[in-house]
């Protein structure tokens, strides 16, 4: 008897270490397989969260088949307390060990809200947009002026009390040191004081990530090593002959550039008449320098050049000053400051707006004046319209 009661346990026994060894590898299949998520979603991990409550919820949302294994599958490999804060893109079928290790490596949001504060040359804006993991895009909820005391639109103040909301700062190549400060100034979710405006192109132009409460100070330290890097790997690259004898001349060339044209690949086409300019000893007459000798950088002119400012003689006004202005005129791009150290290599001495956007060029006095000529029509049958 006692011969067939061992005999049924040992039976049993190896039966269940069968069934165990069928449901681990039924788990770890169920763990590693392609999930059920038909559509992308937008997966947001609080700060403080617990791997439970959010394999609970992504239970909710149909994007695994069980939270209870995502639960063992991520305590196995050791993730259970690596959980990132944030907003995660989680693609159709992902698998629940894929899921386990977006939202424990971290790193920038790939999906979510986010507030994005543009400074541009002629205004500053807060976008507000959220993602929609569906179509792939954000899509912009609200807008607004960093510089209108009116009310902030309903889906901003949403949006800035969420834990997880991204913000970034956008800065527009062209815009000044003073305009970068002021709308700095003007983003709330931003502390400190920015002691006195800086040197004007000091500022890289790009775009740059910021959490509540970073510092004002520490950001404008963040553009400058920036631009100083970028100007300085444009330096050592430089063609040779170039008529200025610094990256500080370069950089006040590059200003230059930047406000004549917006048009990225004209930039090393003006960049060569202004060279061909200073090579012939002739004067650069642009008139933006002059532009910011009236306004020091301090905002938008808002109107014409008069004759009288034209006339007149001060450190910026290149219709009268042989050479380079003081200083920059602005904030240049990498682009343009990589257009001041390598030119086209051109004979044009003269150009002017062509009516599309861009510039006409000329060699020659006669053909300017054409040229001249024709954007005048332009401007004066856009006029009769």
């Amino acid at each position: 008897m006692w011969k067939s009661v061992a005999s049924n346990a040992l039976t049993l026994l190896i039966v269940g270490i069968f069934l165990l060894g069928g449901l681990v590898l039924w788990g770890k299949d169920q763990y590693t397989g392609p999930g059920p998520l038909a559509e992308a979603i937008c997966v947001r991990v609080q700060p403080g969260a617990r791997m439970g409550s959010v394999t609970n919820d992504l239970e909710e949302k149909g994007a695994v088949t069980s939270a209870s294994i995502m639960r063992i599958g991520a305590d196995y490999s050791d993730k259970t307390d690596q959980l990132k804060a944030g907003s995660f893109l989680v693609q159709p079928g992902a698998s629940m060990e894929e899921i386990v290790d977006i939202i424990t490596r971290g790193g920038a949001n790939s999906c979510g809200s986010q507030i994005i504060y543009r400074i541009g040359v002629t205004s500053a804006q807060a976008e507000v947009r959220d993602f929609d993991a569906a179509s792939g895009h954000y899509v912009e909820k609200a807008e607004f002026d960093l510089s209108s005391d009116a009310p902030k639109p309903e889906d901003f103040t949403r949006l800035r009390n969420q834990s997880d909301t991204a913000y970034r700062v956008v800065v527009a190549e062209g815009v000044t040191s003073w305009q970068v400060v002021d709308a700095l100034g003007r983003i709330d979710v931003m502390d400190g004081e920015i002691a006195g405006v800086p040197d004007e192109g000091s500022l890289a132009p790009d775009s740059y990530e910021v959490r509540v409460g970073d510092d004002r100070a520490a950001l404008i330290d963040q553009m400058q090593t920036k631009q100083r890097l970028i100007l300085a790997d444009a330096w050592a690259n430089r063609v040779e002959d170039l008529p200025y004898d610094s990256p500080e001349e370069a950089l006040i060339m590059a200003s230059i550039i930047e406000k004549e044209t917006g048009v990225a690949s004209e930039r090393r086409q003006v960049a060569s008449v202004f060279v061909n300019r200073l090579n012939q000893g002739m004067r650069l007459q642009t008139d933006p320098t002059v532009i910011y000798g009236i306004t020091k950088g301090e905002g938008v002119l808002g109107r014409g050049l008069r004759r009288s400012e034209l006339d007149r003689e001060t450190p910026y006004n290149t219709y009268v000053i042989p050479g380079l202005p003081p200083t920059p005129i602005a904030n240049p791009g990498r682009a343009s400051i990589e257009a001041a150290m390598d030119p086209e290599q051109t004979d044009f001495i003269f150009f002017v707006a062509d009516g599309s956007g861009g510039h006409a060029f000329a060699e020659t006095l006669a053909d300017h004046n054409a040229n001249v000529a024709k954007w005048r029509q332009i401007e004066a049958e856009r006029a009769n319209q």
